[in-house]
């Protein structure tokens, strides 16, 4: 049987050079592999002129340029743009790309489906599949990147010769600190000059609150840091948020203070998905403000977006104001998240790509913490062996 061919976009510079050397390759081929690929958005090594044909024929034979290819392109009244993406086994993922004056940005994903089950998410309500790998995270910016080129983008950057994304979110499907080992590897591609070569401040990676890992990505990698916060209680946010049953609020505050240490950015962001009637009232915004007093951040309100079956709805337009007003008396800087793409269900909280559930624990049944030490165990026992079925162990 043949062997199966590795995938370039799968390696960052120090992993293509080892690969390289393995076969008989001088290193420095890797910065120009790396060029075409991610700086030229090259999809055929044949074309990679300034390596010799010899070494082009050989690359062809064992590698191959092998992004997620898209399934369906949805274009929204307001510009934004959303990817369907085939990752295989009938999964399917999305990323978004939003189009602003001075920038273009696209929020991708990390997972096929989400283990974190929100209540208000619906990504979580379709379970979880797997861990996406290097190259299918990495392969969403190339994609979006060469389509939007091939398409003739003429805005002011493009026309100074630079790509048409300047910034990603990692704010798609699933939790990227679950999936830290591939989710770094592809935060060095985008930070690299010899790849995408983004500022620090221009990646932002939003997780919702796996604190282990927060301390694990300020050290290895730290980006400007994105938190899902949504409640100003452990009460509220441990049935908003079943994260929080394992790292509750003052852990989660503590790690943020922590990772701004080494962050490029000064303060963290804070995103705050409204929902009328349970985390909207005016003493609410006030907890806000006692817990979050010892760390510098601004907040992003976000309206719910609706999403077929959601249990929730979007406060009125005056309540979101008189929230953000309470916030911003306080001296805290608050947006509001302008929605985006709802027309074709690309706003926060409605990528929902297709997944195949593979995963029948979920994490709304960890014991909340008040309750029995054994009950607990047993549930982490039932979850050790549930996750045996899982490609890769998420850290929760």
């Amino acid at each position: 049987m043949p062997q199966s061919r590795v995938n370039l976009l799968d390696f960052d510079l120090a992993a293509l050079e080892a690969w390289l050397v393995g076969h008989g390759e001088k290193p420095f081929r890797a910065r120009q592999i790396l060029a075409w690929l991610h700086q030229r958005f090259c999809a055929d090594i044949g074309m990679m002129t300034d390596i010799s044909r010899v070494t082009r024929e050989k690359l062809s034979q064992i590698a191959e340029i092998g992004p997620p290819p898209v399934i369906r392109d949805n274009q929204a009244a307001d510009g934004t743009r959303k990817w369907l993406f085939d990752v295989g086994d009938d999964n399917a993922i999305e990323a978004v790309y939003i189009p602003e004056d001075d920038r273009g940005t696209l929020c991708i994903s990390t997972q096929a489906g989400c283990m974190m089950d929100c209540a208000f998410c619906s990504t979580g309500q379709q379970g979880f599949n797997r861990n996406l790998t290097v190259a299918e995270i990495v392969g969403q910016l190339w994609q979006a990147n060469r389509i939007l080129l091939s398409e003739n983008l003429e805005t002011p950057w493009v026309v100074a010769g630079c790509a048409p994304v300047t910034n990603v979110v990692l704010m798609g499907m699933g939790e990227p600190l679950a999936n830290f080992k591939n989710v770094v590897v592809a935060l060095k591609l985008f930070l690299s000059d010899h790849a995408y070569g983004l500022s620090r401040r221009r990646v932002t990676l939003s997780t919702s609150g796996v604190v282990p890992m927060m301390d694990a990505l300020r050290d290895a990698c730290p980006v400007a840091l994105a938190v899902s916060l949504h409640a100003p209680d452990d009460e509220l946010r441990d049935q908003l948020m079943p994260i929080n049953r394992r790292h509750c609020l003052d852990e989660l505050m503590a790690a943020c203070r922590r990772y701004l240490e080494k962050a490029p950015r000064d303060f963290v962001t804070f995103e705050y998905l409204l929902l009328a009637g349970v985390n909207d009232s005016p003493a609410q915004a006030r907890a806000l403000i006692r817990l979050t007093r010892d760390v510098p951040c601004k907040f992003n309100l976000i309206p719910f977006n609706p999403f077929p079956g959601a249990p929730y709805a979007a406060p009125s337009r005056e309540r979101v104001r008189a929230f953000q007003q309470i916030l911003m008396d306080a001296g805290i800087v608050a947006t509001i998240r302008k929605t985006r793409g709802d027309d074709i269900d690309a706003a926060c909280g409605q990528l929902a790509g297709q997944v195949q559930n593979r995963v029948r624990y979920r994490l709304n049944q960890v014991a909340r913490r008040h309750e029995s030490f054994s009950q607990e165990a047993a549930l982490e026992q039932r979850a050790k062996t549930t996750r045996l079925h899982v490609a890769e162990k998420p850290f929760v």
